[in-house]
Parts: C-alpha cells; sequence; structure tokens
C-alpha cells in the first residue's frame, strides 16, 4: 500500500503539462464591448472594421471603440455580411443593410418593407451569401435573392425547408434535411445530391477544391463529394469531431480548416487534415462554444462565442504557453540543452523535448526556486534557492549547498574555473576530470551577488539593488578580496542589475543606464540605452546578453534589444511592441533566452512565450478618423461629417477626435500623434489613446492631422481634416457691414447732435457774452454812478464841511460878539451913549435870523429835503424845532449850538428834551441817533 501511495505521489509530482506553444489570443468580454453575449455571424469591411451580429443588434469594432446599432426590430440580429459598402444583415422577420453616413455613423436601410407580407409567419434570416450582383438571405424556410441592381427580390422555397447555405468559389449550394444538397442555377433550385449522408446528416459547410466537394458535417467529420460518390475525407481530428458537435466553419486562407464546435472549443486542421491547434476554454480561450469562425485581411481568427468574441493571431510570430493549472508557475530562467528544453521556476526544474508535442517533466530533487541554469563545457548547471545543482539526463546532483545561488560566470584564463554569486558572497566551483565541485569561498565580501561581472584583470563588479555598486580585486588564486569600494554615483535602486556587453560594463537602474569608463573606473551615463526610460517607461533596469551579442532591456510598453553597429561604435536600437501588462513578467526577474538563432523564450508569471525576431515585421497600418463629435457647452453631443470639410456654429466649438488603426494583432500596440494646426504649433508626445477633445475652441480655419506607429515602423498615412468654427452672426462679414453702415449712422446723428449742440452753445454763450456785456455796462454804469455817488458824497462832504467850517465861524463870531457885549454890558453903567449904540449894533449882528437862513441855505445845499422830510415825519415840529433839527444832524453838540440860537447851553437841553416829546421818542432811542437816520 505504501509503495503504490508512493508511485501515486511520483505520478502527481511528476505530472505532465499541455506543453503547445499557441498562438496569442485576444479576449473581448461583453462587458468589455458593451452588447449581449452571444455573436451568431462575423464579417469585414474595406476599412478592416469588424462588424458582429450581436444578441443586441449590430456591433461595430474599429480595432480601437466599439460601437452598437440596436436592430431595426429589437430583435436577435443572426447574420451580417459586408458586401461593397454595405453591411447586410438579418434577423427576426427582417433582412435590410447598413450604409455609412458622413457622420461616420450606420444607417439602416430595410428591404423586407417591398415584399409587402410575402414573409412567412416567425422566420428568422441566418445567414447571407454574396454571388455577383445578388444577395442570398436564408431562413430555415426559405431562400430570398435579392438583385442589387434592380432593387428586387425572388424566393426559393423547400416544402422541407431549408437547413443551412453555402457558397463555394461558383455555386451556391443549401441543403433541406430530407432531401439532400442542392445548387441554384437559374433563379430555381437543382438536386446535387440526394445520398443518405447528405439527406439524415446536418452538414455545416461546403468547400470546394480541384478534386470536387469537401463536405463538413457537423458530427462525422469530412467527405468528399465527387459527382455521385461520397467518400470519407480522413483527418487526424476524426476521432475529436465523433465526439463533438461543429456548429461553425471556414477555410481559412492558406487552406486550413477552422471548426468551432459546441462545448469543444476550437479545432484547426491544416488541409492535409492534421490538427494544429485545439483551443478550448482551459487553453485561453473564454468559452467552449464556438457560435462563429471568420479570417480578417491580416489573417487573424475571429470567433464568436456562445460568451464574448475572441482573436486569434494565427500569423503572429508569438507563440505562448499558459499554465492555467500552476503547475509550472512563473518562469525565472530557461536553457535550450542536450535537445531538452529546461525552464526554471518558482515550483522548481521542468524540462521537455523540444519542438516537439511533448510534455513538461518535473525534475524530482528541485523542488522551490529555480534562479538561473547556465550551460558550461557540455555541464548544464541550475543555480537554486538550496544551492547549486549538475543536471543530466537522469536528474540532478546537488554540489553545493551552503547558500541558495543566484548565477555563473567563467574565470578569463581559467576554464576549469567557474564563479557563482551566492546570497552571502562569491565562490568558486572547479573541475576535476569530468566532475565539478565547491573549491572554496571568496573571502572578505559577504553581500548578496545576484548580478556580478568579472574583468580580464580579475576585478569584480557586483550590483546589490539595497546596497548599491561594488568593485573589488581577486586575488591571482580566487581566494580573497582585500578590500572592495562602494560606488556613491550611480546609486541604489529596485530591480537593478549589472551585466557584461562588449567587454563593457553596464549598470542599469530607475535613473538610467550607466557603462564603467575603464580609464577613471568610473560609472558614465548612456544617453543613448538610458533614452528607453524616458517617458516614465522604466519598469525594470534588468539587462540580459544573449549568445548572439544582443543586450535585451524591458520598458513599460516595449522590449528592447541593441546590436553592435557594424559601421560605428554606436549600438542599433530594435523594439518589439510587448507591453509589460501583456508579458506578465516578473518585475526584477524579467528573462529571454536565445533558444535559436532567431527563436527567443521569455518567462512570464504563468509560463512562458517565444517570438521568432526574423518574422517579427510590422506593415505600415493605415490610421483613420472613425468620427468626430461635436457639441454646444452642455448639451448633447453631435456626430458630424468625417467626409470633406466641416462648418461648425460658432457654440460648436467642442470636438472631440475618434481615430483608430484597425489592428488586432494581441502584441501590437499602436501609437498615435496628432496637431491641431490653428491651435497648437507643434505635434502631440505619441500616446496610445485613440482620442483627443478640444474644448472652446476661437472662430477660425483649422486642420486637425494624426499620424500612427506601430514598434519602429513609420507611419503609412496621414489623416486630415479640415473644419471651420463660424463666427457668430453678430460677426459675420454682413454683420461687420451692417455694423459699419450703423455706425455712420450713429456718427452722422452724433455729428448733428454735436452740432446742435455746438450751435446751441455758441448762442448760448453769445447770449451769455450779452448778457455779460449788459452786466459789465450795467456794471460799469453802476461804477460810474459810485464814481458820481462818491463825488457827490465827497461834494456832499466838502459841502459839510464848508458848512461846518461856516456854521463854526458863525458860532466863533457870535461867540466873540456875545462876548464883547458881556464885557460893554458890565461897563455900560459906567459907558456912555456910544457904548450902548455898540451894544446894539453887536445884537444886530448876532440876530440869530439871519445866521439861520445863512445856515439854512447852506445846509440844503448839502442835505436837501432832510427839513421836508423831518417836517414830515412830524408836522408838529416848529421852525426853531426844525433848526434844532438841523444843527443836530450836523452832530453839534448843546454847547456848539447855544451861541447860534442864542440861548444857554441850559436852554439848548431844554429844547431838545422838548424836542424828544414832540418826535415821541422811545426812551432807549437816541434823539441824534434817530435824526442822522433820517
Amino acid at each position: 500500500m505504501p509503495k503504490i501511495r508512493l508511485y501515486l505521489l511520483l505520478l502527481l509530482i511528476c505530472r505532465v503539462a499541455i506543453a503547445q506553444d499557441l498562438p496569442p489570443i485576444v479576449k473581448y468580454a461583453s462587458a468589455g464591448y458593451g452588447a449581449g453575449n452571444q455573436n451568431w455571424m462575423i464579417a469585414q469591411d474595406s476599412n478592416h472594421y469588424i462588424f458582429f451580429a450581436n444578441n443586441e443588434g449590430l456591433l461595430e469594432y474599429n480595432g480601437s471603440n466599439w460601437t452598437l446599432y440596436p436592430s431595426p426590430n429589437e430583435t436577435i440580429i443572426r447574420s451580417v455580411r459586408v458586401i461593397g459598402n454595405r453591411i447586410y444583415t438579418g434577423c427576426y422577420m427582417e433582412f435590410g443593410y447598413w450604409a455609412r453616413q458622413n457622420d461616420g455613423q450606420l444607417k439602416y436601410t430595410s428591404l423586407t418593407r417591398a415584399l409587402q407580407g410575402q414573409l412567412l409567419d416567425d422566420e428568422q434570416f441566418w445567414n447571407i451569401l454574396s454571388y455577383e450582383q445578388w444577395v442570398i438571405f436564408q431562413s430555415l424556410d426559405r431562400i430570398y435573392i435579392y438583385d442589387s441592381k434592380t432593387g428586387k427580390t425572388s424566393i426559393i422555397a423547400r416544402k422541407n425547408g431549408i437547413w443551412k447555405s453555402f457558397r463555394t468559389q461558383n455555386s451556391i449550394f443549401f441543403q433541406t434535411m430530407g432531401e439532400g444538397l442542392f445548387e441554384i442555377e437559374n433563379g430555381k433550385s437543382k438536386l446535387v445530391s440526394n445520398h443518405p449522408l447528405l439527406v439524415n446528416e446536418r452538414l455545416v459547410n461546403v468547400f470546394s477544391d480541384e478534386e470536387g466537394l469537401i463536405l463538413q458535417l457537423a458530427q462525422n467529420g469530412f467527405y468528399r463529394l465527387n459527382g455521385a460518390t461520397v467518400t470519407k475525407f480522413v483527418t487526424q481530428a476524426d476521432a475529436e469531431l465523433a465526439r463533438s458537435t461543429v456548429y461553425s466553419s471556414q477555410q481559412l486562407s492558406d487552406g486550413s480548416y477552422a471548426l468551432g464546435t459546441i462545448s469543444n472549443g476550437v479545432i484547426i486542421l491544416d488541409k492535409s487534415g492534421q490538427i494544429k491547434y485545439h483551443l478550448t476554454q482551459n487553453k485561453g480561450l473564454s468559452n467552449n462554444t464556438t457560435l462563429s469562425v471568420f479570417e480578417d485581411v491580416d489573417r487573424n481568427l475571429w470567433l464568436g462565442l456562445d460568451n464574448g468574441i475572441n482573436c486569434i493571431n494565427l500569423q503572429s510570430p508569438v507563440r505562448s504557453y499558459a499554465d492555467d493549472t500552476g503547475f509550472l508557475g512563473t518562469v525565472y530562467t530557461s536553457i535550450l540543452h542536450n535537445g531538452r528544453l529546461y525552464v526554471g521556476t518558482n515550483q522548481g526544474l521542468f524540462y521537455k523535448a523540444y519542438e516537439a508535442a511533448d510534455d513538461f517533466h518535473f525534475v524530482p530533487g528541485t523542488k522551490g526556486q529555480v534562479w538561473s541554469l547556465y550551460a558550461y563545457g557540455g555541464t548544464l548547471f541550475c543555480g537554486h534557492d538550496s544551492g547549486t545543482f549538475v543536471v543530466d539526463a537522469q536528474g540532478v546532483r546537488n554540489i553545493f549547498s551552503q547558500s541558495g545561488t543566484w548565477k555563473f560566470e567563467t574565470v578569463p584564463g581559467r576554464p576549469d574555473l567557474l564563479v557563482q554569486g551566492n546570497y552571502y558572497g562569491l565562490s568558486v566551483l572547479q573541475r576535476t576530470g569530468t566532475q565539478w565541485a565547491f573549491r572554496n569561498k571568496i573571502e572578505g565580501f559577504d553581500y548578496s551577488s545576484k548580478y556580478f561581472e568579472i574583468t580580464d584583470a580579475l576585478e569584480v563588479f557586483v550590483s546589490h539593488e539595497y546596497k548599491g555598486v561594488f568593485r573589488m580585486q581577486l586575488d591571482q588564486g580566487l581566494r580573497a578580496t582585500p578590500k572592495f569600494h562602494t560606488y556613491a554615483s550611480p546609486g541604489k535602486g529596485k530591480n537593478a542589475s549589472l551585466v557584461q556587453f562588449n567587454r563593457t560594463i553596464y549598470y542599469a537602474y530607475k535613473n538610467g543606464i550607466f557603462k564603467l569608463n575603464t580609464k577613471t573606473k568610473q560609472f558614465e551615463k548612456d544617453k543613448a540605452l538610458s533614452a528607453i526610460f524616458e517617458n516614465d517607461e522604466y519598469t525594470s533596469g534588468k539587462l540580459i546578453v544573449d549568445r548572439s551579442n544582443k543586450i535585451w532591456l524591458f520598458s513599460k510598453n516595449y522590449i528592447h534589444y541593441f546590436t553592435p553597429s557594424k559601421l560605428s561604435s554606436a549600438l542599433k536600437p530594435n523594439a518589439i511592441p510587448i507591453p509589460a501588462s501583456l508579458t506578465n513578467s516578473m518585475l526584477g526577474y524579467e528573462n529571454i533566452t536565445q533558444l535559436t538563432q532567431s527563436n527567443y523564450l521569455i518567462g512570464t508569471t504563468d509560463g512562458y512565450y517565444t517570438i521568432n525576431i526574423n518574422d517579427l515585421s510590422f506593415k505600415n497600418y493605415s490610421v483613420s478618423i472613425s468620427g468626430i463629435v461635436a457639441n454646444r457647452q452642455n448639451d448633447k453631443p453631435v456626430n458630424i461629417s468625417t467626409t470633406g470639410e466641416g462648418e461648425l456654429k460658432h457654440d460648436e466649438n467642442n470636438i472631440t477626435f475618434n481615430y483608430t488603426v484597425a489592428e488586432y494583432n494581441k502584441y501590437i500596440s499602436a501609437e498615435y500623434q496628432y496637431l491641431l494646426e490653428g491651435a497648437q504649433d507643434s505635434w502631440s508626445e505619441w500616446s496610445n489613446k485613440p482620442t483627443v477633445s478640444y474644448k472652446n475652441l476661437p472662430p477660425g480655419e483649422y486642420q486637425f492631422k494624426v499620424r500612427a506607429r506601430i514598434a519602429n515602423s513609420s507611419p503609412e498615412n496621414m489623416a486630415v481634416y479640415r473644419f471651420t468654427i463660424l463666427k457668430p452672426w453678430y460677426a459675420t462679414n454682413l454683420a461687420l457691414v451692417l455694423y459699419l453702415i450703423l455706425a455712420c449712422v450713429i456718427a452722422h446723428f452724433i455729428n448733428k447732435a454735436y452740432q446742435d449742440y455746438y450751435q446751441k452753445q455758441r448762442e448760448k454763450l453769445i447770449e451769455e457774452n450779452n448778457l455779460l456785456l449788459e452786466i459789465k455796462e450795467l456794471e460799469n454804469e453802476q461804477q460810474l454812478m459810485k464814481l458820481r455817488n462818491d463825488q457827490l458824497s465827497q461834494d456832499v462832504d466838502a459841502k459839510n464841511r464848508e458848512l461846518a467850517v461856516s456854521t463854526m465861524s458863525l458860532i466863533k463870531k457870535n461867540e466873540l460878539l456875545a462876548l464883547i457885549k458881556e464885557d460893554l454890558k458890565n461897563s455900560a453903567e459906567d459907558s456912555n451913549k456910544n457904548i450902548k449904540s455898540v451894544i446894539t449894533t453887536i445884537n444886530k449882528n448876532i440876530n440869530e435870523e439871519d445866521t439861520w437862513n445863512i445856515f439854512k441855505e447852506a445846509f440844503d445845499n448839502a442835505d436837501k429835503d432832510f427839513l421836508k422830510k423831518i417836517k414830515a415825519a412830524h408836522p408838529s415840529l416848529t421852525p426853531n424845532d426844525l433848526r434844532l433839527c438841523a444843527y443836530l444832524r450836523l452832530n453839534l453838540s448843546s454847547k456848539e449850538i447855544a451861541p447860534l440860537l442864542n440861548i444857554s447851553v441850559r436852554s439848548v437841553e431844554i429844547k431838545r428834551y422838548r424836542l424828544r416829546k414832540k418826535m415821541d421818542l422811545p426812551h432807549e432811542q437816541g434823539l441824534v441817533e434817530y435824526i442822522l437816520s433820517i
């Protein structure tokens, strides 16, 4: 019992993995293309766009974008065929064609409307064929033959219905179950064969060759029909086909046959019947039920599956092995040795016979990480997590187990020695006879040596991703290193590596690729190699040198290799457009192995893929503008014409351009570069994005250009679209003319208004000037009057002064006469008669009446009408009162008035008091003030 268990365990450990290298498969899920799961038929137009008869409608794919056109009556589209510039489709109770409009969208035209109810109830159209000018629509009941020139339709019907229709190079066939195989001639059906096989078995397809017809049945494989004879066409897949049901098929351009089955994937046979591939879900397909197969112009095989779409790149130079079971694991290294392909993975070491339909076998005793495989002198070394193994046809032998082993290098001038890089430094292996054994560890250096190189002078350079780059000098016996130098520049870096290429040491990490200057012993940046890490392309610094002296590097979107130039010291660059997202290589552990002169194996996290670089050529695909969308701000986008020149309204200035290269290779990635003349001065950077948007473009003329490249290929063409964004109506030439006219009219009226305004201003100024002149004249008159008044005032003042002088003279005279009179009176008693006579004469001279008359005359001259005014104001005043008022107006004091009245001062005061009474003046008002105010 234990032996049986051990045997089963060994079987489990040594179980095989199906190791057929398969062409790349591009998978499209329904969630990605935005339509139904099932795809019943496939076609391609002259632009290389692919069309699918989908559950939800007509599905279009241009290499960049998917577009779904709902079926005209909301039913499943069962068939599609591109004929000329039309895409014909058939569905439930409806068939017709789609035509491309100027805006790039498809528009449907029904052909069943003209039949006016001639369709049978519940008909569905499962197939469409073309022959010269006719288009054949086939349902399960009848065939409708549409003449594309006349527009007329004829009908072929069979009592037992029609299972399927077929076209060969020169004929149209159909099968009726229970009747046999028919051919259409002159618009009518003609029986070709009623062989029991054709009466009872369902045909999937009919092919023709120089020997006759090849009949492909749903379950019994292939047969040949030659006249009335039906013979078996034996193929390698007969046993497999007997267990399968074939639903769809197509003969490929190289004569091969692609057979889509129910629940058994797709089988591809060469023209002799040998199996090339049998692809199923566990070999990369999305689904095992293939409803339709189609070969495009680039010889890719499209599969319309029960759940999704797959595209198989049959002509790709890339072949892949995907380990979906996890048996093989992540491939770290590989080598072709003695006719065997060895792969080292994180699961251990595996091998198989090279280029044979063989299976991978696990090498017992190698469970764990295999870091490297190195062949030297006929011996295969395996660097393992557990140490170093020697591998031969019988198995493996452990020759070093003290530490894990990274890699191996030869020693210049010592063919019997190998240096291996270990987890804890470097060690030496030595060959004695035909056997290799561990000799010694190199003392003085104990760091992990994943990447190292040895020069002729026994200098060793080691790259450590966490400590940087070291340089050490080994002794002649390779026993020790006295010391080592740590480089400050270049610095350390994740996923860094070091390699010797063309006798030069190269070091690569995220900041670029550096090479050693042998004279200065310093690393200098290599601008040519470092350029591949620009534009955020860095993923890993892994450097690999192959047997044909090529150095390989990996970036985000490419695999690069450089070869020495024959005519210069510069390296010749080459690029393979396989992005890291597709290779699935573990970062820092990328590996590529040269199997043959042109075949290379690249390890991935789930297997590997091989590539033939000699077959790696890229045609110059054409780029085209697939759609242009314009929209107003916050408005629904509108598709506009992609042909000719476009004119857009001023507010339709948000424009999106969609462009594409119609290629469908998994390992081909197109890059685009665009320029909008009128808005940009230079071309954009290369980008994988197949669309660009421009916002708020100003009015003007523009020219949009886009070009594409694939790997190192030059663009074959440049797609150009010219368009104009019109000015708003208020900025058009007509509007400008109207504006000019309006401006002239406005200017005229403004000018007239200004003229009227200035005329009024002139008149106003004249009026104001006249008024000013009048005012000036009045001012002059006033000035003159004032001067006259001043003169009069001066005259009055002069008169008053004269009057005052005169009055004072009279007062002085009277005072003098009074004094003389008094003196004479005093002496009169003793005087004589003569003295009395003198007194009489004096009295005559001081007669106040005469004095008053003189004074009155002078006073009237100085102050006219005063006496009249005060008499009018106070009629009761006597002449003596008026005389007193006149004296008071002259502002004479009582003492000065007394001589004029020839009375005493006391008498003057009494007169003044009486005068106040007559005038009835208030107590607080002064008499003189009142008189002066009159």
